[in-house]
């Protein structure tokens, strides 16, 4: 079974002497598609290199792009202490505010009271 598959493997097989030979001189036909497939590949060839720049170019800014942040959150975690501390003094300097405020009021209530 085995020898009759192989054996008409091997004669549905091409010999070699049975291939098409190939012409010897091209046809004007044939250099046209030829140059049109040359230019073609010289145009997506083209396309390739100004995309691998591109990628390259997008690579390069999106790196960039992340040293600015980690920068920039560097900066933030450093100065939230100083914001916290500048928040207390703002607290601070507004209840004081309010304590002058009621103070001068108070004098101001006892010069009106005077006058009277």
């Amino acid at each position: 079974m085995s020898q009759t598959f192989w054996e008409s493997e091997v004669a549905d097989a091409p010999q070699p002497e049975q291939a098409t030979p190939e012409p010897a001189a091209a046809s004007p036909a044939d250099s046209n598609s030829l140059a049109l497939s040359a230019d073609d590949f010289s145009a997506l060839e083209e396309r390739i290199l100004r995309a691998v720049e591109l990628v390259k170019a997008e690579r390069q800014a999106r790196s960039a792009a992340e040293e600015r942040a980690a920068k920039a959150e560097a900066q933030l975690t450093g100065q939230a202490p100083i914001v916290n501390q500048l928040k207390e003094e703002v607290n601070t300097l507004r209840a004081e505010r309010d304590h002058v405020r009621q103070r001068v009021e108070r004098l101001l209530s006892q010069l009106d009271a005077l006058e009277l």
